[in-house]
């Protein structure tokens, strides 16, 4: 079962000894979409109500620090910017010294966090005629005519069109099913191939494969061989889908997610974390709504 994990580093940090070999760290992400994280290049900006400024090479950084009962020093990147929590007794310089050692990161992390703001603010997908959509990692266009062939669906792959043929007017939801019903034929084409390669290369042999519509899962697999794949994974790139497949079928070799597993996986697919970071990073409200 493939689900999207959690971002964490663990460490402990001793009562009042600021050793940067013992410190936690807890990255949580937020789906709100609000104002951009706060770092400033200019050193003497007014800081904002709530925050610390802390100095950071030619960078300033301000954060929201959080007393509360908890034992180590946690990390929260979301679209306000950083926030620390901290036990009371752990200093301001000691909070800092954390905040320093892993300012890379939290730049990196911030960085993303503004990226995945200003995506949600691009309009939502809107369906006619013209509009594009995500198909194996890239942008194809929709075009939309009444032909009189009421099942017509052909994918120009050289002009990377997809031409539809409706009734005229045809309503949205109309759309919606035909290019719904056109993904879920190409991800069945698609899958099946993909399967076929990564089996062989596994030498394994799956019982069935079927399509799935969940909303927390690309894809599962029991022990007895049969093997869901999420059809709006042919809104990824091929290599994201790939990474999926080879999850799946590693199960029929080792049904957890042990170092055996990951090595399986490895073995076969060695590229995998970088699909595997594209998948749990994406966010579903970017994704078009059928």
């Amino acid at each position: 079962m493939l689900l999207r994990p959690l971002m964490t580093f663990t460490r402990f940090l001793k009562k009042r000894t600021p050793d940067p070999n013992q410190l936690s760290l807890e990255a949580l992400f937020s789906d709100s979409a609000t104002a951009p994280p706060v770092v400033s290049t200019v050193p003497d900006t007014p800081i904002p109500a709530g925050h610390r400024r802390i100095h950071l090479d030619h960078l300033s950084l301000d954060y929201r620090l959080v007393r509360s009962k908890r034992k180590t020093i946690g990390f929260l990147i979301d679209d306000e910017g950083l926030r620390v929590s901290a036990p009371r007794w752990i200093t301001i310089n000691e909070i800092e010294l954390a905040i320093t050692s892993k300012q890379q990161w939290i730049f990196r992390k911030i960085n993303e966090q503004r990226e995945r703001s200003v995506r949600r603010l691009q309009p939502a997908m809107v369906w006619r005629d013209g509009a594009t959509l995500p198909y194996l990692g890239d942008e194809i266009t929709l075009r939309v005519a009444d032909s009189g062939n009421l099942s017509g669906a052909y994918f120009d792959e050289q002009a990377r069109e997809l031409h539809l043929s409706l009734p005229s007017p045809a309503s949205e939801q109309q759309l919606k099913d035909r290019v719904q019903g056109w993904l879920q034929n190409e991800a069945k084409r698609v899958f099946a191939e993909r399967l076929t390669i990564y089996a062989e290369k596994l030498g394994v042999c799956y019982k069935s494969f079927a399509l799935s519509s969940a909303s927390t899962q690309w894809g599962s697999c029991t022990a007895d061989g049969k093997i869901r794949l999420n059809w709006r994974l042919m809104h990824f790139a091929l290599p994201n889908i790939d990474y999926v497949v080879t999850h799946e079928l590693c199960h029929l070799r080792e049904m957890n997610h042990g170092p055996q597993f990951w090595a399986t996986v490895q073995s076969v697919f060695p590229e995998f974390e970088q699909a595997r970071k594209t998948l749990r990073d994406h966010e579903s409200a970017l994704l078009p709504k059928f």
